[in-house]
């Protein structure tokens, strides 16, 4: 895998919100196999952003390219949010999303189904074919809980996980669909020091064990600086910085716009 190749490529994007520009002209790249962070203050456009990319935004100018790995390039601009997935990128969202009358296992086995082949005579009748699918998604799914360290939970409900859980049930839920490409949406929003540090260690394992690229938008700056490869910095729509997490702490724009006179890398 070489890093320096693209994984994503974002060039000149914009969105207008009727007379509102939510995004402005931005570029951005992610590498195969690296972490980066978007960071800026809220209502900088960061979801916006991460809307464009996924397909339930489509905006008004600029290319979004995709490179998965051994394929060709895909442009994402006006494909639906599933097409998205099938191609290889998968997302959490900044409030929770999970099906929580369903319980850990059965949420990653919903999203494993954009990877299953049997069609709905196969689910009706319950062909040899499907039962050997199902047994395999079974076992794929339990294996994403075990490296999510959710394995204790797996017949539990979503909604009685601790929050901290429920945040990694998320990330193994994109992971079912086998992305090449991971989005999160503030993965650690509402979670104490001790889930942030595992989570720290999960993202991680995950860039190095399932050779991801990772894009997140994240307000812990701790956890920002700790695991980002690279940062770029969002204010009013519009792209003001981007760098290494020293460059990043070292900037005065940033400082100024987002991180404050404060900050301590």
């Amino acid at each position: 895998m070489n890093k320096t190749q693209p994984a994503l490529e974002v060039k000149g994007l914009t969105m207008d919100f009727g007379g509102l520009r939510a995004l402005d002209h931005i570029d951005l790249e992610v590498r195969q196999g690296e972490i980066v962070a978007l960071i800026g203050p809220n209502g900088a456009g960061k979801t916006t952003f991460f809307n464009c990319i996924t397909g339930i935004y489509e905006p008004t100018k600029g290319d979004m390219i995709i490179h998965p790995r051994g394929k060709e390039p895909v442009r994402l601009n006006r494909l639906k949010p599933n097409i998205v997935t099938e191609h290889g990128l998968a997302r959490t969202f900044q409030n929770i999303r999970l099906f929580q009358k369903m319980t850990v296992l059965e949420n990653v086995m919903v999203a494993r189904h954009c990877r299953t082949k049997s069609g709905i005579a196969g689910a009706i009748f319950r062909t040899p074919k499907t039962r050997k699918e199902e047994a395999e998604m079974v076992e794929f799914s339990y294996g994403l809980l075990e490296k999510v360290g959710l394995a204790q939970y797996v017949n539990e409900l979503a909604h009685e996980l601790p929050y901290g859980a429920q945040r990694r049930l998320e990330i193994a839920r994109a992971m079912a669909t086998e992305p090449f490409l991971l989005l999160l949406d503030e993965p650690a929003a509402g979670m104490n020091p001790k889930e942030t540090n595992e989570l720290d260690k999960l993202i991680t394992k995950l860039q190095v064990e399932d050779k991801l690229a990772i894009l997140l938008i994240e307000h812990d700056m701790k956890l920002v600086m700790s695991i980002s490869n690279r940062i770029y910095v969002m204010d009013y729509g519009s792209m003001i910085a981007q760098g290494t997490p020293h460059e990043i702490a070292e900037n005065p724009n940033v400082i100024k716009a987002y991180l404050g006179e404060a900050f301590d890398a």
